[in-house]
Formats: C-alpha cells, sequence, structure tokens
C-alpha cells in the first residue's frame, strides 16, 4: 500500500502540469501607470495561462520627488487600484507604505512624472525612493524595474512640452538619454519600454495614438501599452496572444502586439530608436 501511494505521488508532482505562477506587480506611478496596467493587461495574461495581481498607487502627475516625501512623510494621498482574478478594486485615501505592505510583490515600478521624464535633473530622489520602498517590501527577491514612458504627440500643446522645444523626437530622445545615464547608478537594470511601443506604432499608424496629446487612447493605446508589459512581466511572446477587445480590429490587435513585442526585443539588446 505504501509503495503505491509513494508511486501515485510521483506521478503527480511529475508528470502533471504545474500551476501557472501568479506574478504580482505594483506600479508607483501616476496617469501613465493607469494607461499601461489598468485596462487589457490582466486579460492579456489570463489568455496564455498566467494570473497576475496589479496594483497601481496612483496620483494624477505625480513625480519622483513627490513619491518620496509621500512616503516618508505617511500621507495618505493614494488611490490604490489593484486587479486580480476576482476583478477591480479601488481605494482612496491611503498610504503608499500600506500599499507596498498590502501583498508580496515581485516587482515595483518605479516611472517619473512625464514632463519631466527627459529631465535628468528631476531623478535626484530616485536613490532615496528606491531605498525607503525596499525597507517596507515584504518579499526579499523584489525587484525593482523601470516604466519607460512615452513622448507626448506633436500636435500638444503645452508649457510641459516646451522643454522640449514642443518636438516629440527630442522628447524622446531625452527620455531615452535620461534613463541610460541615471538608472544604471540606482541598480534598475531593466526597463518596461512602453515607450519605445507607443513610438514604434506611430511610425506604423501615424501620430493617433494619444487622447489629449499625451495620455493614450483607451483603445490602440492603452492596448499597445498593455502588450508590453503583458510580455516583459510572462516572458512569452505576446504576438499571437488570442485576446484582444471588441473595439479593436483583428489587424489593429496584431499590429499592436507585433509592435509591443519588437520594443521588449529592442530594449533587451540594448538598441533604441535612434533619430
Amino acid at each position: 500500500m505504501k509503495r503505491t501511494t509513494f508511486f501515485l505521488l510521483f506521478y503527480l508532482f511529475t508528470f502533471l502540469p504545474s500551476q501557472s505562477k501568479v506574478i504580482k506587480v505594483l506600479a508607483i506611478g501616476n496617469s501613465f501607470s493607469e494607461d499601461a496596467t489598468e485596462q487589457y493587461l490582466y486579460e492579456l495574461a489570463n489568455a496564455q495561462g498566467d494570473s497576475l495581481v496589479i496594483g497601481n498607487a496612483y496620483i494624477a502627475g505625480c513625480s519622483i520627488e513627490r513619491h518620496y516625501n509621500n512616503l516618508k512623510g505617511d500621507s495618505a494621498l493614494y488611490g490604490y487600484r489593484k486587479i486580480t482574478g476576482k476583478g477591480k478594486f479601488k481605494k482612496n485615501k491611503i498610504t503608499l507604505k500600506s500599499i507596498i505592505r498590502d501583498e508580496q510583490w515581485d516587482i515595483i515600478t518605479f516611472q517619473q512624472a512625464s514632463h519631466l521624464s527627459g529631465i535628468p535633473d528631476s531623478y535626484l530622489y530616485l536613490p532615496l525612493l528606491k531605498r525607503l520602498v525596499e525597507s517596507y517590501t515584504t518579499n526579499l527577491h523584489i525587484e525593482f524595474v523601470w516604466h519607460m514612458t512615452w513622448a507626448y504627440a506633436n500636435d500638444f500643446v503645452s508649457r510641459k512640452f516646451a522643454a522640449y522645444d514642443n518636438n516629440q523626437r527630442q522628447m524622446y530622445s531625452a527620455i531615452v538619454n535620461t534613463m541610460l545615464n541615471v538608472l544604471p547608478g540606482v541598480g534598475i537594470h531593466r526597463i518596461i519600454p512602453s515607450g519605445i511601443a507607443i513610438q514604434l506604432m506611430r511610425y506604423r499608424m501615424g501620430d493617433v495614438l494619444n487622447r489629449d496629446g499625451y495620455h493614450l487612447t483607451l483603445t490602440i493605446g492603452r492596448y499597445t501599452a498593455a502588450c508590453t508589459w503583458c510580455e516583459f512581466l510572462t516572458g512569452k511572446i505576446v504576438d499571437g496572444n488570442p485576446y484582444f477587445p471588441d473595439t479593436i480590429t483583428p489587424e489593429e490587435a496584431q499590429l499592436c502586439q507585433q509592435e509591443a513585442h519588437e520594443a521588449v526585443f529592442m530594449q533587451q539588446q540594448g538598441r533604441y530608436l535612434v533619430f
């Protein structure tokens, strides 16, 4: 009887497929992390057999410096958006510390406020923020990752765009150069290249991926960013993923997936678009 039980257990653990890993990712961000993570990302991962727990610590337009001061002062200013297999939940007026401690996050992402993303001096608080966040994490194997945001649409009119001479390519190049110069010294080695994917899509479809000049459209814009995050997080090629919303055609979905995959591949090879 014991011998039979042993072989049965051996069979179960050896030959039956293992359960897909649950990947827990928290974005310490703003509306650009909202664009990238709160629509389509969970569904894309689920369609390929992966499960995500997605957290977004949200304050509109929040900069690295402000995140640091909020965490240091334990300020209850955040909107916490959390997506699991049970749905999407929101909680307002919550501290960043409590969000960090809510889960054993596998990955925590940082990003700069979009208008500061290509200005190196605005990253001075990133090492301080990273160390303070790390002190509150509950996962000894936590990985800190950078979310590369996208340049503004060329027709966007704002004083925030003036720092880049109101030029999309100049803003994009500034974002790339700032990342490459700043992140290695902070100990952040992997990048989610949403900004590359959006730029690639602009070459294919035109400058039509923003709904207001800087936030992404709720269809192909957000779907492209979600595809980029999905491939980065799961390590599975997103091109061919069966999920896409009914607001996007199959042809548009395929293009979004292809450019998201190309962006991840380029970034992994250390290649960026050059102007």
